[in-house]
């Protein structure tokens, strides 16, 4: 009995040694990797990002404070360098909207710059206006191609030919496509006569109006885009595409959904296509319709689709809505497009089809030369309505050379 309590006694004994020297090994376990992690943190005092250095140019530096909110990751706390002026006016949902007084003192030649840019930068941060024309019955059921035509008021007989050809709403090869203008309204300041009237009848007449209470300029297209991105997630985010266009442009629908027709499913989530343009910068000869000031921005811009006419998905449509919430409005729409793009990371795809400068002259008269494109830009209503009656008249052959994808080639009106 006692040689046993003699074993019991050396066992614990044992087993209390090796419980001593586990904690003694964890512990110096521990100091070491201690002294690591303090190795490793005074390696990491930096940030692990560098801001760049702020632009002279007003767009530029607005743009990086959205970025400092937004999108850059933060290190250190505190040392991170963030403007902390507030978020954006428009993200606010302001009711009302006032002049930027900012812009007067930060653009140090603004009253020395034309007008027009003048208006857009004390407005440039008023994104919330009254829709005072809507178009609920559209999207009542969700079409499959939404065709979004950018319009200005006087231009009715231009509306009125897209009705009567191209842009003819209904049920084609099985698909539904619904059709809706663009409009903001037309001041006095700018010399036009009263057409709210006419607006007003046209609007009950069709149904297919849609009208802000905002001015309507060349520099407003912008904000003419995102009011529209803005009713599109509202109204019409069951639309599978969005074709968005000029109200001069001759558009081959026939073509269009023929081509839509062949992607696969997984692509039509992020299409993006039409005229792409690549490598470009802003003009900086004042007296040209694209002249941006440097002290406006300055760098490259990134590819973008001539604002003409391009094609995208619904779901991407909905993406844009929201990234283009935080991008600060610039005053080319297509470019202010394919900075919303950029910052999805998405590029825009060329396609030969879309022909916004034009066709050669020789090609202009030959119906079949429209056949196989998808957009002609420019086109005057009567235009529009010839070119339709072309392209649907059941005698016309011809020889299509060209694969739906339109590499380019011009098809002849002559077969053999």
């Amino acid at each position: 009995m006692k040689s046993n309590w003699k074993t019991t006694k050396m066992l614990g004994l044992m087993m209390l040694a090796n419980f001593l020297i586990y904690i003694a090994v964890e512990v110096s376990r521990s100091y070491g990797q201690g002294q690591d992690i303090n190795k490793r943190r005074r390696l990491t005092t930096k940030k692990f990002w560098k801001k760049p250095e702020s632009s002279p140019a007003f767009w530029n530096r607005e743009q990086e404070r959205l970025d400092d909110i937004y999108f850059l990751p933060l290190a250190n706390g505190s040392e991170a360098p963030r403007d902390f002026r507030g978020i954006p006016r428009w993200l606010n949902h302001m009711s009302s909207c006032k002049p930027d007084s900012r812009v007067t003192t930060e653009i140090e030649d603004f009253k020395s710059l034309p007008q027009r840019f003048q208006d857009f930068l004390l407005y440039m941060g008023c994104r919330s206006y009254p829709l005072i024309m809507d178009a609920p019955k559209v999207c009542s059921e969700p079409p499959y191609l939404l065709l979004a035509v950018k319009s200005i008021a006087p231009h009715f007989d231009r509306r009125q030919a897209i009705r009567e050809s191209w842009g003819r709403a209904g049920i084609f090869d099985g698909e539904r496509i619904a059709t809706v203008f663009l409009l903001g309204t037309t001041a006095a300041t700018d010399h036009f006569p009263d057409f709210s009237d006419m607006v007003k009848h046209e609007a009950a007449l069709y149904g297919d109006v849609l009208q802000w209470d905002y001015r309507d300029t060349f520099f407003n297209l912008t904000l003419k885009e995102v009011l529209f991105l803005e009713w599109f997630g509202s109204h019409c985010a069951s639309a599978k595409y969005v074709f968005k266009c000029d109200d001069d442009v001759f558009v081959n629908t026939q073509h269009m959904l023929a081509y839509l027709g062949n992607f696969s499913v997984s692509k039509t989530k992020e299409i993006f296509i039409g005229d792409v343009i690549t490598n470009a910068g802003p003009h900086r000869t004042r007296h040209l319709k694209y002249y941006i000031p440097e002290s406006l921005f300055r760098g490259i811009y990134p590819p973008y689709a001539g604002g003409g006419g391009y094609l995208y998905s619904g779901s991407l449509g909905l993406r844009l809505r929201m990234i283009s919430r935080l991008v600060t409005l610039y005053p080319i729409d297509d470019v202010f497009t394919g900075m919303c793009l950029k910052r999805l990371g998405l590029v825009p795809e060329k396609h030969m089809g879309f022909k916004t400068f034009d066709i050669e002259e020789k090609h202009r008269e030959n119906p079949c030369a429209y056949k196989s494109l998808i957009l002609v830009h420019p086109r005057s209503p009567q235009d529009m309505i010839k070119i339709w009656s072309w392209i649907n008249d059941p005698k016309a052959k011809c020889c299509i050379k060209t694969t739906l994808d339109t590499k380019g080639a011009m098809p002849s009106s002559k077969c053999k």
